[in-house]
């Protein structure tokens, strides 16, 4: 049986050091050549790709052993570890990896702790700008840039004039989410595309209220972005209402709507 888990404030901090190991090695290997290829679901990957995830995945195993560790490129090398309901990591070490093959600066790393089907830790770290959210059970959300001091954040009241929606950089179809808006009633003042995470983030700070997402993710896509909003005050919902939870035998996430509540 594992051991009981360190404080959310060490593992916290511990996984902050991690995600910016891994954006290191990151950047290094933006500043190159990426080693893209294909994966057998038909996804690109990169070198960068394998290479961050064994510095959070050899991190993790250490800070935390016996803990399930649930990495989206092992997943695709057929190495899956057996969940027994206790606590597991979820990791995406570039997500947004189309984003990183076209250079565009949107991709993150993603580190999250499941508990009882819920991410109650995540940390959420921009290589490219090297901005970095975090969001823990307890503790509330802040972000730090460049590499500053961490200050709090909180989603938003929702604004008078409508909501700011988020979109996928690389996924968006316009016309689904429009019937979406519609059916619901929500009226849309405003659209913001963005990246891998950063849409979670940005609803998390304030700069957002509503992104949802109707396309196929996994739970290591949106685990450390739900427990960053869900520490500022949003929520993460399937489209009946119901928390998005994580631990699922195929790891894959139905529809779901990420929203500060004033947005509900």
């Amino acid at each position: 049986m594992p051991a009981p888990l360190p404080s959310h404030q060490v593992l916290r901090a511990a996984c902050t050091d991690f995600a910016r190991a891994a954006a290191r090695e990151i950047m290094r290997i933006y500043a190159g050549d990426l080693g893209e290829r294909t994966k057998a679901d038909k996804s690109p990957v990169t070198d960068a790709d394998h290479v961050a995830e064994a510095v959070i995945v050899e991190g993790l195993r250490r800070l935390t052993p016996g803990t399930p560790v649930v990495a989206e490129e092992e997943m695709a090398a057929g190495r899956v570890p057996q969940l027994d309901g206790g606590p597991f990591w979820l990791v995406d070490p570039l997500d947004g990896t189309k984003e990183f093959i076209k250079r565009n600066g949107e991709f993150t790393v993603n580190i999250a702790l499941v508990e009882a089907g819920q991410p109650t830790l995540g940390v959420v770290l921009a290589p490219a700008t090297d901005t970095l959210w975090r969001g823990a059970a307890g503790l509330g959300a802040d972000k730090s840039d460049k590499g500053g001091a961490f200050a709090a954040i909180h989603t938003r009241d929702a604004p008078p004039q409508g909501l700011t929606a988020c979109a996928s950089r690389s996924h968006a179809i316009y016309s689904d989410l429009d019937i979406w808006f519609r059916n619901n009633n929500i009226t849309v003042a405003d659209r913001v595309q963005a990246g891998s995470s950063l849409k979670f983030c940005l609803i998390a700070e304030g700069r957002a209220d509503i992104y949802p997402r109707f396309g196929p993710t996994s739970e290591w896509d949106t685990a450390a972005g739900h427990a960053v909003l869900e520490a500022a005050g949003g929520e993460v919902v399937t489209t009946d209402g119901r928390p998005l939870g994580y631990g699922k035998p195929t790891f894959r996430n139905p529809h779901f709507i990420a929203r500060s509540k004033a947005a509900r």
